[in-house]
């Protein structure tokens, strides 16, 4: 068995703070080293004490008082490295930027680290050269997952009215080394038109995201990128020709992964004229496309179901068929996204227990060849048009999320109710996220509290009886819930409804719904009473036992 590496860990001279050099000490465990924390206040001879009788590879020293006293403590510090002869023992130091300067001047450290990312931390832990940036920042998902754990990768979405703005505005957040994926926002003429270009009306370019038109603009974007910490670009794949759009998402940007739907996108939206079953058909397609190139995908499903006030249940439901269908058209690596705080009003406790109820579902799922990323992101709807506000509510949502244990956190910047977010919106927006995360490394309470267990379990099972409720429209079918024929009757039946669905030709559009005591529940026309599942598609006329006679006349 390989020797572990010892790391003797203390704040130096009259320094008490310790949280850094901790937060140092549990990163290392996590990466196999033996760690001794000597604690806070410690004399230099306690310290090289300790390092010689333990046999330390390596001293890690914190201070984070003024650099004169640094200076001063720096050079006691290198005369008594020579008089208890410990010249061969690596030296690491962590602190604020001026006393990091200090650090430096004094020529002990091997590694100093003040304001750098969280990623050459885990680098240096990891023994691999700073310099090597293509090894520190590995250029694709899965291997920046593996190199950047047990920190969660952050992603952020971004895109000004022009091209210009953009390539600039990626230098900038790149440089800064505030995130690992950038999510281009196309402008909704690329996104839906980008391959019939004559279908376009100038006066409305730039509206919702960056005006791309051709390679050339893709190209520059990633360029832009390929600086700082390289972070990964992708984009969604639009709402109509989405094979043409994943082939050019490929060839230029290197599309970290997927995002497609399953309904949505759609005339279901009015993102796009096409039909509900068509959609469905082409997604799937698209998706089974990334499927056979190895490429992770995301089914951003769920929550476009949450965002129009659809009841909890419907979510979880949702979130599980989502993920069924990835599977059955054979991808390898599936993305969970789990959008919080949807709809407004919905309580932490009970976005815990939502969550939860589709994550535990999802899981049954996977296997060898299945294997499922999970990410969370803060409500659209949840952000007030206050700033301050604003960032008081990315934080909490941030903090919710980790509950969850997620691989990629989806940070939405606290400007979204405001105005499009600046690079220098992200950039703020991610550190803070990314103290929060810090913060939560060092431990968070049990999610195991009696009203989220109940929810959850009651989610699951509701959610499962909607799913068999689904199955059961396709007897005969070999696989209803990859079916389109089947998924459009069932949202056409309002098996899977929303309120916002009101009036839609494609859907049904009856459910009501209510945010209840912080979770959002199916009620009756009243809205008095909460509806449970099999109440509410009994009323609707989906019976347990068979297909509702009327629906033959549906025409898909």
């Amino acid at each position: 068995m390989k020797k572990k590496r010892k790391i003797i860990g203390a704040a130096m001279g009259n320094c008490v703070h310790v949280a850094g050099v901790l937060g140092f000490l549990k990163l290392a465990e996590s990466e196999g080293y033996e760690t001794i924390f000597l604690g806070p206040a410690c004399s230099i001879d306690r310290i090289l004490g300790a390092a010689k009788e333990v046999n330390a590879d390596i001293v890690a020293i914190s201070y984070r008082l003024t650099p004169a006293a640094s200076r001063y403590l720096f050079a006691r510090l290198k005369e008594k490295i020579h008089e208890f002869g410990l010249e061969n023992i690596e030296y690491i130091f962590g602190g604020t930027l001026p006393v990091a300067e200090e650090a430096e001047k004094s020529g002990i450290f091997r590694k100093i680290f003040s304001t750098q990312p969280i990623s050459e931390v885990i680098a240096y832990l990891k023994g691999i050269n700073s310099t090597e940036s293509s090894a520190i920042y590995p250029h694709d998902l899965i291997h920046r997952r593996e190199a950047m754990r047990p920190f969660p990768l952050i992603r952020h979405h971004f895109g000004l009215p022009s091209v210009e703005e953009t390539v600039k505005g990626i230098e900038k957040i790149a440089e800064a080394k505030v995130l690992d994926i950038i999510s281009i926002a196309p402008d909704q003429i690329a996104q839906s038109a980008y391959f019939r270009q004559d279908e376009i009306d100038s006066g409305l370019g730039g509206a919702g995201g960056v005006p791309l038109r051709d390679e050339n603009d893709w190209h520059s974007l990633y360029n832009a990128s390929r600086r700082g910490n390289y972070p990964l670009l992708r984009s969604y794949n639009g709402t109509r020709d989405l094979i043409k759009m994943a082939r050019l998402l490929q060839d230029t940007i290197h599309n970290a992964w997927a995002a497609i739907p399953l309904c949505w996108y759609s005339a279901l939206d009015g993102r796009s004229d096409r039909k509900l079953k068509e959609a469905i058909s082409e997604n799937q397609s698209a998706i089974a496309w990334h499927a056979e190139r190895n490429i992770p995908v995301e089914i951003n499903e769920p929550h476009q179901w949450g965002l129009r006030g659809a009841h909890d249940t419907i979510f979880v439901a949702m979130a599980y068929i989502s993920a069924y269908n990835a599977k059955k058209l054979g991808v390898h690596d599936y993305i969970s996204q789990y959008m919080l705080n949807t709809p407004p009003g919905t309580s932490p406790t009970m976005d815990l227990a939502k969550m939860l109820a589709a994550k535990e579902l999802i899981s049954r799922l996977e296997d060898r060849d299945f294997k499922v990323y999970t990410q969370i992101r803060p409500g659209l709807m949840a952000f007030p048009s206050d700033i301050d506000r604003a960032k008081g509510t990315l934080a909490s949502s941030i903090y919710t999320g980790m509950f969850l244990q997620p691989d990629i956190v989806h940070v939405v910047s606290f400007s979204e109710a405001d105005h499009a977010a600046t690079p220098d919106d992200i950039i703020e927006s991610c550190k803070i996220s990314r103290q929060v995360i810090e913060n939560t490394m060092l431990g968070i309470p049990s999610v195991n509290s009696k009203d989220i267990m109940r929810r959850k379990n009651e989610l699951k099972a509701e959610a499962l009886y909607l799913i068999e409720r689904i199955e059961m429209l396709g007897q005969g079918v070999e696989d209803p819930l990859t079916d389109p024929e089947i998924l459009t009757w069932a949202v056409k039946l309002g098996i899977l409804d929303a309120p916002d669905l009101i009036g839609n030709p494609y859907a049904r559009g009856k459910l009501k719904t209510s945010v209840i005591g912080g979770a959002c529940y199916a009620v009756d026309k009243s809205e008095a009473r909460i509806l449970s599942e099999m109440d509410r598609l009994d009323e609707i006329g989906v019976y347990s036992d068979e297909k509702d006679s009327d629906t033959q006349r549906f025409q898909f």
